[in-house]
């Protein structure tokens, strides 16, 4: 199979145990292409939101398009107000203010469109639960047509149409993960024709839908691995100016080839920052700017605003921490305080499962409503969307999914959501504190790790859930050197030699000081690790990213 596909056969190998076990598999998943799509029309409701959208606009009504805060729902209305503007459309569009208005859609900014003149309305990331506001736009005359990829309700809105891969007939099926996003995307291709005039090449769309498919952590397998792949290729190529200058402003060349790392990490957060403490207008208004000089202003004050949303981050974290350390009896956590800023306690939750490796919902108060707010995140042996049905009745509102949710409650039933909640977690994991688990793909000596082989494992890229990046076990090898380094010296920088062939290599434990200590210098350890290129200083060089060890 590696000589057909003219590659090593250890990439055959961790494709093959991965599950892809033909030729033709891996080949496709090797170069993924537009035309290896299924055909759109398996995705529930597309065909019907096409066509509303295209009988609307022939009997000239207005539209607008109505998107969620975050980088999926600010890529979604991007995709859908510069789809419409190439074939000569104007829209209007509305992205909640996360403070204001929270999260979805509301009746006073349903009004307000329609006071504009608005005369039908499009849904992207949102719209599928927003019972209410739907119902008052079809009173005030609108087409309503939803577009969104999270988990229905039992019944559905009063919508003209909608368009969701997790409705009936999508589930399990090719699309079933797609962001929203990629769902506004794939009906704007649909809808491109149904309408007169010139077509327009969705293909320049693919960077949007990339980054708020990267963005919005969902698998990236199957039909987003092919969306993904060739957006990346889009962004490499920098014609949207806009994220021409967010790579300058996240420190890389505007030209610069990046993974869904690089993207996740460093691009995605700084167009998130502004809708976490505020406004996402900011972050449409950068990805529709028609010029490089125009871009840059806006992208160096997300840059600003995300070091704010940083800062807040980490003193909210450090209380968590010290919360979480106060309650280590408990199996799942549920930490308060009504300071903390609602628009970051969904990170800092992360950053809690991270350390304790339990299920955690992280909890403020709204200063204008009086109600709590609350945002979770999960371990992968704990279903959270599950567990808040259990807790309908302490909760105002909740919604999410098997490993992120968020949530509302009245101040008095913050206590018993806490002894609830630690106990439903206790009744599914067990009670002893569960072990993150790592899978790893081989053993890997030091001298296979070598340019050729990382610039294969390359075209595994991009990687994420449902296509993690590969893990590779070492023989037992010496630590020559150790040392710390980072602001708080949380990290840790090792000299990794074997004995064996006298092979050293230079090796990076992210945040990982508080369990590798000084002491391990000079002993035999075996090492979990992924291999990278550093190129910190312009010079490309090998070195591993530690995951875990054993001594």
């Amino acid at each position: 199979m590696a000589e057909q596909l003219n590659i090593t056969p250890l990439l055959a190998e961790i494709l093959w145990s991965r599950g892809l076990h033909s030729t033709e598999a891996m080949d496709r998943f090797l170069s993924p292409r537009l035309e290896h799509l299924a055909h759109p029309s398996t995705i529930p409701g597309l065909e019907d939101a096409a066509n509303a959208l295209a009988q609307g606009i022939a009997e000239g009504r207005s539209v607008a398009v109505w998107g969620d805060y975050d980088v999926d729902g600010i890529t979604s209305s991007t995709v859908v107000k510069e789809f419409f503007a190439a074939r000569g459309i104007k829209i209007q569009h509305h992205l909640p203010n996360r403070l204001e208005e929270g999260y979805g859609m509301n009746v006073p900014g349903v009004e307000e469109l329609a006071r504009s003149g608005v005369s039908m309305l499009l849904t992207v990331d949102c719209g599928i639960t927003d019972f209410e506001p739907i119902r008052r736009a079809k009173e005030l005359g609108m087409v309503v047509v939803v577009s969104d990829h999270h988990l229905p309700a039992e019944e559905y809105p009063v919508a003209d149409a909608i368009c969701n891969p997790r409705l009936p007939g999508g589930e399990g099926g090719p699309y079933e993960a797609l962001a929203g996003v990629g769902v506004a995307w794939m009906i704007m291709a649909r809808l491109n024709s149904l309408l007169p005039g010139e077509r327009m090449d969705m293909r320049s769309l693919l960077d949007l839908v990339a980054l708020g498919t990267i963005a919005d952590v969902v698998p990236l397998s199957g039909q987003n691995r092919i969306l993904v792949k060739n957006g990346l290729l889009k962004i490499k190529e920098a014609n949207r100016p806009g994220l021409a200058a967010l790579k300058t402003v996240s420190n890389f060349d505007r030209y610069a080839e990046l993974g869904a790392g690089q993207i996740g990490f460093h691009l995605a957060p700084r167009i998130n920052a502004a809708g976490r403490l505020g406004s996402p207008e900011k972050g449409l208004e950068l990805l529709t700017a028609d010029t490089y000089e125009a871009a840059l202003p806006i992208a160096t004050e997300l840059d600003a605003v995300n070091a704010e949303r940083r800062k807040t981050e980490q003193e909210i974290t450090e209380e968590a921490m010290r919360q979480a350390h106060s309650m280590l009896d408990h199996r799942g956590f549920v930490l308060f305080a009504e300071h903390w800023h609602s628009g970051i306690v969904g990170i800092v939750a992360s950053r809690i499962v991270e350390r304790f490796y339990r299920p955690c919902l992280l909890v403020t108060q709204d200063p204008e409503t009086g109600l709590l707010k609350g945002s979770g995140r999960s371990i992968d042996e704990f279903d959270l969307h599950g567990g808040l049905c259990e807790l309908e009745d302490l909760l105002e509102g909740f919604g999410g999914h098997r490993q992120a949710a968020g949530m509302s409650l009245k101040r008095e039933n913050l206590d018993e959501l806490r002894k609830r909640f630690d106990a439903i977690v206790a009744r599914e994991v067990g009670e002893k504190p569960l072990a993150p688990r790592l899978k790893v793909d081989r053993e890997l000596a030091f001298p296979e790790i070598t340019h050729t082989l990382l610039r294969e494992l390359d075209l595994l890229q991009p990687f994420g859930i449902g296509n993690p990046e590969p893990v590779f076990t070492s023989e037992p090898v010496v630590v020559q050197d150790y040392r710390r380094f980072g602001r708080e010296r949380e990290h840790v920088k090792l000299v990794l030699r074997d004995d064996k062939t006298g092979a050293c290599l230079p090796a990076k434990a992210w945040r990982k000081a508080e369990s590798l200590h000084h002491s391990s210098q000079n002993s035999v350890m075996s090492f979990a690790f992924t291999p990278k290129i550093d190129r910190f200083d312009g010079i490309p060089r090998i070195e591993m990213n530690v995951k875990d060890w054993n001594e």
